[in-house]
């Protein structure tokens, strides 16, 4: 198990600013983890959540919900769908009552990515964790939000 004061070779006024601290350290080795794990698939942590987002639905949504249901909330959002695009895992579908809007679709292709990613991937970040452990901290988490 790891010790943050160790691991940055630091102290802390408080256990505020530790557990502050703490959060962004801890932030920054998940995105780490996750950008090396889906490379491997050919996509970015973002793009996983996008098509999720869309699997999840079942149906095309607009661009805005989905920025809305996006973890990271990505200002590059739609660069992220361009990308999805080219590699034909999602598409653009217009709107058929205002030509200026655009449904957004996975396609099978989407899909067939996704059913090649295990859903367990994250079990690795959690091991060190029990089930009540995990809730404990969601529910702390979620305090301090």
């Amino acid at each position: 198990m790891g010790d943050l004061s160790k691991a940055i070779h630091s102290k802390f006024a408080n256990n505020k600013i530790k557990a502050l601290l703490n959060i962004l350290y801890t932030a920054n080795w998940i995105s780490n983890f996750q950008n090396d794990y889906f490379k491997t698939y050919g996509i970015s942590p973002q793009q996983y959540n996008i098509l999720r987002i869309l699997k999840g639905a079942g149906e095309p949504m607009n661009v805005q919900v989905i920025k809305d249901r996006m973890i990271e909330r990505s200002p590059n959002a739609t660069r992220l769908m361009d990308k999805l695009c080219d590699k034909n895992y999602i598409e653009r579908l217009p709107c058929q009552h205002d030509r200026r809007a655009v449904k957004i679709a996975i396609t099978s292709q989407g899909h067939a990515l996704l059913a090649t990613i295990p859903d367990n991937f994250n079990d690795t970040l959690l091991k060190n964790l029990s089930e009540e452990e995990a809730g404990q901290l969601s529910n702390l988490l979620d305090k301090m939000r």
